[in-house]
């Protein structure tokens, strides 16, 4: 059994295809820095974080970040799987998001059933390159948008767990906690 966090709680596979990570990246919402699996309510994370890049390339390497829920409207029926939530490219290597290039502007989290997965993807660009903003945020694919920019295989992701302010538990925090035991 994987003891891959990504691969526990379905990131790989239902989002991405299994990878080798090469890049470090850091996700910061305040003060509280994010771990894979790691529990945020809405009211947490209603601004955008600080994300960190860090890798093997020095100053010429560049980097476009990726956030989404794959469980929208909910995890029983992701009918709007992939709900795209923010998009940044051109991101500068040892630098954070904000130095980046804005394509698809941070919208909060809020999910109203179930526990959502918000993962953040990243990817190492070739080189600068005019990446567009999709007409829609429901039903957005990375894999197909890595493939559209030919971006290859993802650096770095990591995701965490969301839930409405009141929510409570459930079948991925069960899942989650099952695993940590083991």
């Amino acid at each position: 059994m994987s003891r891959d966090p990504l691969v526990v709680g379905n990131v790989v596979g239902d989002v991405l295809d299994a990878f080798i990570g090469s890049a470090m990246m850091r996700v910061i919402y305040g003060n509280k820095e994010v771990t894979n699996g790691s529990e945020l309510k809405p009211s947490m994370v209603a601004k955008e974080p600080r994300v960190e890049i860090g890798g093997r390339y020095g100053a010429r390497g560049l980097y476009t970040l990726v956030m989404i829920d794959p469980d929208a409207p909910s995890p029983s029926n992701p009918t709007k799987r992939e709900n795209l939530h923010w998009l940044v490219t051109d991101i500068p290597e040892i630098a954070t998001a904000s130095s980046g290039n804005e394509i698809v502007p941070y919208e909060s989290p809020n999910p109203t059933i179930g526990i959502h997965r918000i993962v953040f993807v990243l990817f190492r660009q070739s080189g600068r390159q005019t990446i567009f903003a999709p007409g829609w945020r429901e039903n957005f694919i990375t894999r197909d948008f890595a493939q559209l920019y030919s971006l290859g295989q993802p650096v770095a992701a990591m995701y965490f767990n969301c839930q409405r302010e009141n929510g409570c538990g459930g079948r991925r925090q069960s899942i989650q906690h099952a695993n940590l035991s083991t």
